[in-house]
């Protein structure tokens, strides 16, 4: 997914990559277990009809802002 910088401290010469994974919860413990540290832990952002859209922030080594992203399936 790309997007548009939402506020000054994102706008600058670089994208944020969104990683999508299926269980964003396992994800987000597994990379916490080898270190990375998150900005927050995984968040509701978006209601859809049909899924619930979870995002978790974190950075690389050189600051770079990437994210985890799951859709899940409402049952």
């Amino acid at each position: 997914m790309l997007g548009q910088p939402q506020t000054a401290e994102f706008d600058h010469l670089a994208s944020i990559i969104y990683y999508r994974v299926e269980d964003i919860q396992a994800a987000h413990e597994t990379l916490c277990a080898r270190g990375v540290q998150f900005e927050a832990g995984p968040r509701l952002v978006h209601k859809a009809h049909d899924h619930d859209l979870w995002l978790a922030f974190f950075r690389d080594v050189e600051g770079n802002l990437l994210a985890l992203m799951s859709e899940v399936p409402h049952p």
